[in-house]
């Protein structure tokens, strides 16, 4: 090893042979220190940290080769061991490293599955609709009562958040049963009593958190049960069964149109603090699709429907739709999960189903009674 890695750093800022020996009084460690040479040796040049071998700029092997005294201009330079042949190593080029395989986008879900259980949900609601309404009104209470179970449980998992099931299933199916046979008024009765039974209910536990679990139930009375009364509503009209559809079909368009338009273009987050897979230009593409969707089902399902009232529909649909979406993921960041369940492969839960059509309802029951009436 060269000598000038060892020993104190020079006390003048030079380093370099001398041919008249060492300066009397001078006598620094390391190499021998000539006052005639530092006055004509120059200073040391700047040399570009390169890393030895494409490795670390720390690298020993580097820091040693770019060691070592400098010469005068006048010296010739002396190579370690007496090799005056051997010339100072050039850096080792890096090898170009080969650029990185472009990933292809991810659904982020199974969509062979995805879509085998939507065309079987649709399948069994289309039928149920067309056929026997009041079988439509038992598969409403079924996903409801299921979608309770499933918020209820997470609830407890993530939070211990204790919300009464019992109460809120019965008085769940109850709300969606008597809006389609007492309309609006027996919808808000069995609002009332539901809220009711669960505050009862909690009373036979310790009261440590009675507030956070009547709270969280009332809560989930509203959000799932009582919205989907709405859906009954719609089909207590005379053209009951096609209202139900417009508000299937718009809301399943938004989502698709969201999706299509938002995995293929999409670039700009819309709440990326809440959901960071939508995105402004998924947005766009539900109002765009879920307008004309719109003007086509108020032009042809609808009685005395026109297309403009499609439009405005559409535009509904496509905001409602897109902020119930929003407020489930809001809850599921809460809690701290990705899906509220796994009943449907390639969907999640029922909920992971129900959280933009839950706020569309009353939209579009609305929206049809100002349009139409409430036939």
């Amino acid at each position: 090893m060269n000598d000038s890695s060892w020993g104190a750093p020079p006390q003048a800022g030079y380093w370099g042979p001398s041919d008249q020996g060492p300066v009397q009084g001078a006598a620094p460690a390391g190499p021998t220190y000539d006052a005639y040479d530092a006055q004509h040796t120059r200073p040391m040049p700047i040399v570009p940290d390169v890393p030895a071998h494409g490795g670390d700029q720390d690298d020993d092997r580097g820091a040693a080769r770019l060691s070592g005294p400098l010469f005068r201009d006048d010296t010739p330079a002396t190579a370690p061991h007496g090799d005056s042949s051997q010339k100072p190593q050039e850096p080792m080029p890096s090898a170009p490293q080969p650029a990185p395989a472009p990933q292809k986008k991810s659904a982020g879900r199974d969509l062979g599955a995805a879509i085998g259980v939507g065309v079987g949900l649709g399948a069994v609601i289309v039928a149920s609709l067309f056929i026997v309404k009041a079988v439509f009104i038992g598969v409403i209470a079924v996903a409801v009562v299921v979608g309770l179970w499933e918020l209820t449980s997470r609830l407890e998992e993530r939070k211990g958040i204790k919300a009464p099931l019992v109460p809120l299933a019965l008085g769940g199916a109850a709300m969606v049963v008597s809006g389609y046979v007492r309309g609006a008024e027996g919808a808000w009765v069995a609002m009332a009593l539901t809220a009711l039974a669960v505050l009862v209910w909690r009373m036979t536990e310790p009261p440590e958190g009675y507030l956070k679990d009547v709270t969280a139930g009332v809560f989930a009375a509203f959000y799932i049960p009582f919205l989907a009364t709405f859906v009954a509503l719609m089909l207590t009209a005379d053209d009951g069964s096609r209202r139900v559809l417009t508000f299937l079909l718009l809301a399943v368009v938004s989502d698709t149109g969201a999706y299509a338009i938002g995995w293929r273009f999409g670039k700009h987050k819309l709440a990326p603090r809440i959901s960071p897979g939508k995105t402004r230009e998924g947005l766009l593409g539900a109002v765009t699709f879920a307008m004309a969707a719109g003007a086509l089902c108020m032009e042809f399902l609808i009685d005395d429907g026109t297309w403009w009232q499609g439009l405005l529909l559409g535009l509904a649909v496509a905001a409602s739709a897109t902020l119930g979406d929003l407020g489930e993921s809001m809850i599921k960041r809460d809690l701290g999960i990705k899906d509220m369940g796994t009943l449907l492969p390639g969907h999640g839960g029922i909920m992971d189903r129900l959280d933009s059509l839950l706020p569309t309802a009353p939209v579009v029951w609305l929206l049809l009674v100002i349009f139409v009436g409430s036939g």
